[in-house]
């Protein structure tokens, strides 16, 4: 994908003039955000059990901490009008994806994945980007804006943009860096989900992120390993806790490259499915689904029976070396 585009100053601004707007300083990699927990809507009738996040060698990965975070930026109101702002920074950091085996990222905001953000339709989304992460990178959004705000124009490192676009329409999106090669800056960790609700809002339910990625540790454009929310085999030791007889609303990105396509079952059950989130009705009912690179999909159930239960691609190998987790189902007074 090439970028055949010239920088243009002005859609660049440097660390100063960010300060001297007041959209920098101490807060550019984690001012302003919201962090949403069902645990604390007082209008939600949705019980969440209690977290158990261990913490991880390296601070860039913790996949439990992601599961139920979503970043609603800070709001404010220009013009009659919701301004939803975000702020993120690339930085570059090391990870472990086995006892024997470290890789180098980049990430967003010191996380891998990103982090997932969240508006509504019709708001105004800002995106403040800050490059301190050696190479030139961008962000670009899936959905629909105008051209200069697309994400392909490179920002170098120690520059700063802004993009600035209608959230629309409503549906399970993503983000990730379009700077070549594009598959190595995804692969190596600029990528994060971006969910857009519809003006109805869906029904309350316990909600799950989940993003699928792969990692080539040899530069052989093949992956050695895979993972659920950026660590290899995490979730089989530490399973997402769920409760029985309650609406799971999971929200479930591919963003493996190098592989074309991949599935997601889960086991002992059936879910709705509601592709890339862009309907309030489910268009079928499945136990396994195919997602192509960047699909994306909201899939809901409720599991009958407490214990536990796994969720992986069905091409073992692929869930064999990391992407593989489950679910432990527990009484709702237990």
């Amino acid at each position: 994908m090439p970028n055949n585009f010239v920088l243009e100053k002005e859609k660049l601004w440097s660390r100063r003039r960010l300060l001297q707007m007041g959209l920098a300083g101490a807060g550019l990699t984690g001012a302003g955000l919201l962090w949403h927990s069902l645990n604390v809507q007082g209008k939600s009738k949705v019980k969440v059990p209690p977290l158990e996040i261990k913490a991880t060698a390296q601070e860039a990965a913790n996949p439990m901490k992601m599961v139920r975070e979503f970043d609603y930026g800070t709001v404010k109101q220009e013009n009659g009008r919701t301004i939803r702002e975000f702020r993120l920074t690339a930085h570059t950091s090391v990870i472990g994806l086995s006892n024997a085996v470290s890789f180098n990222i980049w990430d967003l905001n010191g996380r891998i994945p990103g982090p997932t953000l969240r508006a509504k339709q019709g708001d105004r989304i800002r995106v403040l980007f800050y490059n301190q992460a050696g190479h030139s990178h961008s962000l670009h959004f899936h959905g629909v804006h105008p051209a200069d705000m697309d994400g392909v124009r490179p920002v170098r490192h120690g520059s700063a943009t802004i993009y600035e676009f209608d959230a629309e329409p409503y549906g399970v999106h993503l983000y990730h860096c379009h700077i070549e090669p594009v598959t190595r800056h995804i692969a190596k960790g600029l990528y994060g989900m971006f969910i857009i609700d519809p003006p109805t809002e869906r029904p309350r339910a316990d909600e799950i992120v989940l993003v699928m990625a792969g990692y080539d540790v040899n530069d052989d454009n093949r992956n050695e390993y895979y993972a659920f929310n950026g660590l290899p085999h995490y979730f089989m030791d530490s399973p997402i806790r769920i409760y029985q007889n309650q609406l799971i609303r999971l929200y479930v990105l591919n963003i493996i490259e190098f592989d074309p396509a991949v599935t997601f079952h889960l086991h002992a059950n059936f879910f709705d499915v509601y592709r890339f989130g862009m309907s309030l009705t489910p268009s079928e009912k499945t136990d396994v689904i195919t997602m192509g690179i960047a699909e994306r999909h909201i899939l809901e159930f409720s599991f009958r029976y407490p214990g536990n239960y796994m969720f992986h691609p069905h091409q073992d190998w692929i869930a064999e070396n990391g992407c593989m987790g489950s679910f432990e189902v527990i009484g709702k007074n237990a």
